[in-house]
Parts: structure tokens; C-alpha cells; sequence
């Protein structure tokens, strides 16, 4: 398999099941029907797991534009190959999100709020603070970049990832179950004011197809604050590759 065909599965699986579980709580009628945050945090989590332990093999499982970019920053990744796994990634989460419209759409039908629909395709904050709420969408994504690039092989030094290298570096370098239970751990401590994107496509995908699909009395996808959850990752994400590089011993 390719990379960037890894990629789009990989992030149209993470879509799938972390906006599923979303959807399953938040919409009516549904088996899981307000469940709660524990089950969001939980699903998502889990999510990540699925998504990271099925194409890890074949791409480094990124499943995250703000990752790719922090790697490329952190000289860990070919910026070459960076483009194909932004693309990948938003299509991706564009098909996830679209597929969790179809599996869910007797129970779209059945919900009358339009801001809970909204909520299964992508974030908001629950106070509208735009500076703040980029702040804590930097700080998440932060908190994994750095943790992915602290605990990421020796086998990736500076200077390593050549653009023709069959090992490709990413969420998937410090495991599959431990990158599940560190996005568990930032969905519960960092998530209760944004609802932790910490990630752009996750969030761009998904509220694209918000956009296009015909849903059920949807209201507009929410355009004014949709550069938090895209631009704040992509700032946490360099940060941490900046503090990773002058935490590395001079040549």
C-alpha cells in the first residue's frame, strides 16, 4: 500500500469512529444517546488507536496535517512528501465524516438542534474567546507534537528522512496504544473548552462535508471560526519542533 493511499484510510477510519461516537452521543435516538464526555474522550482515543494501528506499517501513521508539518519542522520528515499527506489527510476526513452522515442519517433526521449536528462534524468552543480558544488548540497539539518527537525512535535523527527512506516516522513511532491513551489524555484535561482538534483536517474534512452534504434543518458550518482549529494546531505543532531542535545537543 502506499503511503498516502495509508494515509487517507488511516484518516477516514479516525474520522469515522471518533465523529461516529460524537454522533452516537450527541444525536437522538441513538443506543448512546447522552453518554457524556467520558465516552467522547474514550472514543476518540480509541479512534486514534484503530486509525494509527492499521496503517502505521505503511506510512508512519501522521493521520494529522498539524503532525506532518511539526515533523517536517523538526527535520524528522521529507517535506516532499509533505503535500500528498495533506492531501490524503483532508480527503480522508472529508469521506469519514461523510460515511458517519450515512450511517447516522435516520437519527440527523431525528435531531432538531442544528448546533448538535454541527458538533458531530467538527469543533467550537463552548466560551467564544478567539485568541483564547486558538491558545488552548496550541497548547494540545503542542503537548503531542513534543511527546510524539520525545519519545520517537533513534532511529530518526536530523537529516534522516530522505525523501526516498521505506521508514517513514510519525504517530505510530511510540505505538499505537500509547498515542491512544496520550490523545485520551489531552481530550480530558486540555478538551473542555475547544473540544481539542488538535488536529486541521479532523476538523477541516469534516466541516466541509457539513457544507456540501444535505442535511436534515443543518444551520452554516460556523466559517468564522473554523482558522482556530486549523491554524492553532499548525502553531503548536512548529513550536514543538522548535523546542525539540534546541533540546537536541549541539553538533
Amino acid at each position: 500500500m502506499s503511503a498516502y493511499l495509508a494515509e487517507f484510510l488511516g484518516t477516514a477510519i479516525l474520522v469515522l469512529l471518533g465523529n461516529g461516537v460524537v454522533a452516537n452521543v450527541l444525536l437522538e435516538k441513538t443506543k448512546g444517546h447522552g453518554a457524556g464526555w467520558i465516552v467522547i474522550t474514550a472514543g476518540w482515543a480509541f479512534a486514534v488507536f484503530v486509525g494509527v494501528a492499521g496503517v502505521n506499517e505503511f506510512s508512519g501513521a501522521h493521520l494529522n496535517s498539524a503532525v506532518t508539518i511539526g515533523l517536517v519542522a523538526a527535520g524528522k520528515f521529507a517535506a516532499a512528501k509533505a503535500p500528498g499527506y495533506l492531501a490524503a489527510q483532508l480527503s480522508g476526513a472529508f469521506v469519514g465524516a461523510v460515511l458517519v452522515y450515512l450511517f447516522y442519517q435516520d437519527h440527523y433526521d431525528a435531531t432538531s438542534d442544528p448546533d448538535l449536528k454541527l458538533a458531530t462534524f467538527c469543533t467550537s468552543p463552548n466560551i467564544r474567546n478567539l485568541p483564547r480558544n486558538f491558545f488552548c488548540e496550541a497548547l494540545g497539539t503542542f503537548v503531542l507534537m513534543i511527546t510524539v518527537l520525545l519519545f520517537v525512535s533513534p532511529t530518526f535523527q536530523m537529516g534522516n528522512a530522505d525523501a526516498n527512506s521505506k521508514v517513514q516516522v510519525g504517530l505510530g513511532s511510540i505505538g499505537a496504544a500509547q498515542v491512544g491513551l496520550l490523545v485520551f489524555a489531552i481530550g480530558l484535561s486540555l478538551g473542555g473548552t475547544t473540544g481539542y482538534a488538535i488536529n486541521p483536517v479532523r476538523d477541516l474534512g469534516p466541516r466541509l462535508a457539513h457544507a456540501f452534504l444535505p442535511i436534515k434543518g443543518k444551520r452554516d458550518a460556523d466559517w468564522g471560526y473554523a482558522a482556530v482549529p486549523v491554524l492553532g494546531p499548525i502553531v503548536g505543532a512548529i513550536a514543538a519542533a522548535l523546542v525539540y531542535r534546541l533540546m537536541l545537543p549541539a553538533a
